[in-house]
C-alpha cells in the first residue's frame, strides 16, 4: 500500500468526506499558478500511480483537467499527445516504457454505469483518469483519488476558457480506500 504523497504537503490540508465505496482520508489543497505548474503537479501525481489506480477529476470547463492528465501521462511514459477525449469518451495511451497504459475518460456524456461499462475499460492493468466522473466511476474501484480543480469564476455565460489569462487554480486531492491508507 502507498500513502498519498500529497497528505501533509506544504499546502492547506482539508478533510474529505467518507464515501460509500471507500473510506476517505484527509485531502491536500494546493494553489497551482498556471499550465506549467498544473502539468508539473500531474507529473508528481503520475509518479505515484500504478496499474489499477483510478483518478477522478472534477472541475469546470477550462479548469485544467486535461492539462493535469497530460502531466500524468508524461510521468507514466505513455504515447501522446494527450488531448480531451470529449468526442471519443475514452482514449487509451499505451505505455512506451513497459508500465501501465493510461486510459483517459470523459464521462460528461455518460448517463449511467451501464454506459461506462460499455467502454470496456481495463481497470486492472491501466491507470484510469476520468474527467467528469464524480458519482459515476468510483464504484469501479475500492480506492481512488478525487482531484477537484477550482478556478476563478464570474466571467459570464459567454466565457471562453481559451481566451482567459492564466490564473491560479486551487487543486484538492482526496484519497479514498485502502490503496491510499
Amino acid at each position: 500500500m502507498s500513502r498519498s504523497p500529497f497528505a501533509g504537503d506544504a499546502g492547506e490540508s482539508t478533510s474529505g468526506a467518507a464515501g460509500d465505496a471507500g473510506e476517505s482520508t484527509s485531502g491536500t489543497q494546493r494553489v497551482v499558478g498556471g499550465t506549467a505548474e498544473m502539468e508539473a503537479l500531474g507529473r508528481e501525481l503520475g509518479a505515484t500511480l500504478r496499474a489499477g489506480d483510478l483518478v477522478v477529476l472534477t472541475g469546470p470547463l477550462g479548469a485544467g483537467k486535461t492539462t493535469l492528465t497530460r502531466g500524468i501521462g508524461e510521468a507514466l511514459g505513455v504515447r501522446g499527445p494527450i488531448t480531451s477525449p470529449t468526442f471519443v469518451l475514452a482514449r487509451t495511451h499505451p505505455s512506451l516504457v513497459g508500465g501501465p497504459d493510461l486510459v483517459h475518460v470523459d464521462a460528461y456524456r455518460l448517463r449511467d454505469a451501464v454506459e461506462l461499462d460499455d467502454l470496456d475499460i481495463d481497470y486492472e492493468r491501466s491507470v484510469v483518469v476520468a474527467e467528469w466522473g464524480h458519482g459515476l466511476i468510483e464504484a469501479e474501484s475500492d480506492s481512488w483519488l478525487d482531484v477537484v480543480i477550482a478556478r476563478p469564476e464570474g466571467a459570464g455565460d459567454d466565457f471562453d476558457p481559451a481566451d482567459a489569462p492564466e490564473e491560479p487554480r486551487t487543486v484538492t486531492i482526496t484519497p479514498h480506500g485502502p490503496r491510499w491508507a
